[in-house]
């Protein structure tokens, strides 16, 4: 067995949950949640973007301040799993360029450590080209630095060449490498077929711990959650929900989420006639959606991509049959269970693949589904305990060693 100081953790994101935004990163709050119990320490380090919008001559001063303050204004807090979380703020100049903000990164992670080296032997980091770099480029001599790519915007950053040589420098130089769907692994598998073999994967950790108290008797209490963006294709939704609707006047649609197409989608739902059956609840809090799911009836996520699809895993998790598309992370995530589950559906902008689909699964719904045997294959991938094996195997870490 390794000494104990070999359990000692360190976390680096540019996403983790705030005040404002609680969603945001609320997977990687997760990931420490599940794997605290078998460290000795976590520390959670949260590197915030700031974009400063100034003119250089402004601009200096400010960054001069900022880095004789930053070391000693990140104060430490508790976060999940008894963690202790810093958030360090790094301010970056607008720019387009992901190497640029992957340097600023770095640079401010170092500013605020003090010139000192991440005081952990393992450091996991979230987003290669943006934690990634940081870690590598502060931590100790002879730590273990290993990353998880979530990012659903992956190929947009690799498109910029200087961008796509650092990722590739990054991938040379982390111990372990890892994506949490198979469409980040393909993507990056195609653009550095160099390093397929060091693609690993690692899932995102669900909450089991909390289920309606009865399956739902029929489906009509539709449920969304996903931010109000293109990609999740909420007018898609409205317009196949509307044709739903108009065959059963019963049913309902509960859109938790909010984004930058919020009005534009509330006028679409007033065109359609469907404002009263639909309500746009905006943002929620993580710790509010097993609540939503105990009051609805049907998890339905029409997104057009989707490198995991967390917000799957925790329907099935509440018992909440599922309706949703065939974006990339959830066919992967509900392989084996996809009709005890629910309804897979293709990624098509015809409502009416939405609408059949709706039909298809409310006549196979009850007898047809076997929501607590795709629980129970569900949990043994994705619960908190499974994913924190994942996590210490990867680690190198015995079984003893990792025991909670």
């Amino acid at each position: 067995m390794t000494d104990r100081r070999a359990r000692r953790v360190a976390v680096v994101t540019p996403w983790y949950p705030t005040s404002e935004v609680p969603y945001r990163g609320s997977f990687v709050r997760a990931m420490v949640e599940a794997v605290a119990p078998g460290c000795d320490a976590v520390t959670v380090y949260h590197l915030e973007l700031w974009a400063v919008r100034l003119r250089a001559e402004r601009l200096a001063p400010i960054w001069e301040a900022q880095r004789r303050l930053l070391p000693r204004s990140v104060p430490p807090v508790a976060t999940a799993g008894g963690a202790t979380l810093y958030r360090v703020p790094a301010m970056v100049p607008p720019t387009e360029s992901w190497a640029d903000r992957s340097d600023e990164a770095a640079r401010w992670f170092r500013t605020a450590l003090g010139g000192e080296a991440i005081d952990a032997p393992v450091v996991h980091a979230h987003v290669p080209l943006l934690a990634g770099h940081a870690a590598l480029e502060n931590c100790g001599p002879g730590a273990a630095v290993y990353a998880t790519e979530h990012s659903s915007f992956l190929a947009d950053v690799l498109a910029q060449g200087d961008a796509r040589r650092r990722y590739d420098e990054i991938l040379h130089r982390l111990a372990g490498y890892f994506v949490v769907g198979e469409p980040l692994r393909a993507l990056v598998a195609a653009t550095f077929p160099h390093h397929a073999d060091k693609i690993g994967h690692i899932a995102n950790p669900v909450d089991f711990g909390s289920r309606r108290p009865r399956p739902p008797a029929g489906l009509r209490r539709w449920l969304s959650i996903a931010g109000l963006v293109e990609r999740k294709r909420i007018d898609y939704l409205l317009r196949g929900f509307a044709r739903c609707l108009a065959d059963d006047p019963a049913l309902t649609l509960t859109l938790a989420g909010d984004g930058a197409l919020r009005a534009e989608l509330e006028a679409l739902s007033a065109e359609l006639g469907i404002e009263e059956a639909v309500d746009f609840l905006g943002a929620v809090e993580p710790a509010d959606i097993p609540g939503l799911m105990a009051e609805h009836d049907l998890l339905v996520h029409t997104s057009r991509h989707e490198t995991f699809g967390v917000v799957v895993v925790e329907a099935a998790a509440a018992g909440l049959p599922v309706l949703v598309t065939r974006c990339g992370g959830p066919e992967q995530v509900l392989r084996g269970v996809e009709f005890e589950a629910g309804q897979l559906i293709d990624v098509d902008d015809d409502p009416d693949v939405l609408v059949k689909g709706f039909a298809e699964l409310r006549g196979r719904h009850p007898g047809g589904l076997d929501l607590e045997a795709a629980r129970a294959r569900l949990r043994r991938r994705y619960s908190h305990a499974a994913v924190a094996d994942q996590h210490y195997r990867a680690w190198g870490w015995t079984a003893e060693e990792g025991e909670r």
